[in-house]
């Protein structure tokens, strides 16, 4: 019943969403090139905030829970299991204040309104999974950013999305690069559950009903904690949380 449901609900989200995602190419653009960063950051923070909105036309909500105080003036490593496009958007919105910049796959580089501009332009970084080379100046170039900022990188260990929320293996190598080159950062485990159920039936029709929750874990401080260690308690605080993996 809810799939029957969710199909004309589905149509008007998809209107909705590439309505805003069109809308926000133009603005970013101008913004970026007019008035420069602050601008562009507002910019992208509307536009999260307004793909948020937009998930009540499918019945679905988001919220986050920060379980501790993050440092200020100091770099920021978000580490984040990942279920699908909503983490991205999520994170934008509830961590505006730290000035998330993501470690994201070359693919999502071109083709996508509005997120292929803010990832090309807003200080992310662009990674090709088959060329490890091109992955660690990239990962450092990011770090630095950070480091000299005190901005915050986004981080998804598994490399790809989960399609059922079940966390897949955490890949380490480029939590590595980014402690090495952003010395004095701290890094915090983040839990996202149920995004994956936007799209459990594919592309569409759409899944409805769900509540997206982002889990703000303590941060760990990398300076002075053996890495190896520091990984697994950054794994362990996200897995822990994800809904059904208890």
């Amino acid at each position: 019943m809810k799939k029957i449901i969710s199909y004309p609900l589905s149509l008007l989200f998809c209107f909705l969403f590439l309505c805003i995602i069109c809308l926000f190419e133009v603005i970013q653009f101008i913004c970026f090139n007019v008035f420069g960063y602050k601008a562009h950051k507002y910019s992208v923070d509307l536009l999260s905030i307004s793909l948020l909105k937009i998930l009540l036309v499918i019945i679905t909500t988001a919220e986050v829970e920060f379980k501790g105080e993050l440092p200020e003036g100091k770099p920021l490593i978000f580490v984040s299991n990942h279920q699908g496009l909503y983490d991205i958007i999520g994170i934008t919105w509830f961590l505006r204040k730290y000035h998330p910049k993501f470690v994201s796959k070359i693919e999502l580089g071109k083709g996508i309104p509005s997120v292929s501009y803010n990832l090309n332009h807003g200080g992310s970084v662009l990674i090709d999974r088959k060329d490890p080379k091109q992955a660690l100046p990239a990962l450092k170039k990011l770090a630095e950013y950070i480091e000299a900022t005190n901005r915050s990188a986004v981080i998804f260990p598994e490399g790809t999305r989960s399609r059922n929320g079940v966390p897949g293996t955490f890949a380490s190598s480029g939590l590595k690069v980014l402690c090495k080159y952003a010395p004095n950062a701290w890094v915090v485990p983040v839990t996202i559950n149920n995004s994956w159920k936007i799209f459990r039936y594919g592309s569409f029709p759409l899944g409805i009903g769900s509540h997206l929750k982002f889990t703000i874990h303590p941060p760990i401080e990398a300076k002075g904690c053996d890495y190896n260690t520091l990984f697994e308690k950054t794994e362990k605080a996200i897995v822990e949380e994800i809904v059904g993996n208890k």
